[in-house]
C-alpha cells in the first residue's frame, strides 16, 4: 500500500463517455478512490450500491467517489445505468494506474493462483495527499468506515 501521508500519484483515465479524468482536477475536494475487480459482479456491485446510496453524505462534504477498474468504457456505462450511480467509474485497461495504486497482484480462488485487482480504497485529502488507505476492502460496512474520514 502507498504511505497516508504522501502524495497520491496522479493519473489521467477516461470515463463511460471517453472524458478524461485526471486526479489533479479534484483538488480542493476529498476524493474516494476506490479500485474494484468488475463491472455487474456481486460484491462490486453491493460495494458500488453502498456508495450511491450514501453520495449525498459524500457531496455534502465537499467529496467525491472515484470508481476504477480495468473493465471498458462501454461496460462501465452499462454498469452505471443498471445500478443508476451518480459518480464517474474510469476504465484501466492497461491497469496502469491499477498498479500505480498498488492494487494489482496475484490472488488466489479455490486454490488457483492468478494475477487481478485487489478490493482498494484510498481516501485522498484536498490537498492530494492520502489520508487513508483500506487494503483487501470487505463490502459491508466499509462505506461506513470510509465516511467516517470525511
Amino acid at each position: 500500500m502507498l504511505k497516508e501521508g504522501t502524495t497520491a500519484p496522479e493519473f489521467t483515465l477516461k470515463d463511460s463517455t471517453g472524458k478524461q479524468h485526471s486526479l489533479s482536477q479534484y483538488r480542493g475536494k476529498k476524493v474516494i478512490l476506490y479500485f474494484y475487480p468488475r463491472d455487474d459482479t456481486t460484491g462490486c456491485s453491493k460495494e458500488a450500491c453502498d456508495f450511491r446510496d450514501s453520495i449525498h453524505t459524500v457531496t455534502k462534504k465537499k467529496g467525491v467517489v472515484l470508481g476504477v477498474s480495468a473493465d471498458t468504457e462501454a461496460s462501465h456505462e452499462k454498469f452505471t445505468k443498471k445500478f443508476g450511480l451518480p459518480f464517474t467509474l474510469l476504465s484501466d485497461p492497461e491497469k496502469k494506474t491499477i498498479q500505480k495504486y498498488q492494487a494489482w497482484g496475484e490472488k488466489s480462488m479455490y486454490g488457483r493462483k492468478y494475477m487481478g485487482i485487489f478490493r482498494t480504497t484510498y481516501v485522498i485529502d484536498e490537498q492530494g495527499k492520502i489520508l487513508k488507505c483500506f487494503e483487501n476492502v470487505k463490502v459491508p460496512g466499509h462505506v461506513e468506515e470510509v465516511l467516517k474520514l470525511l
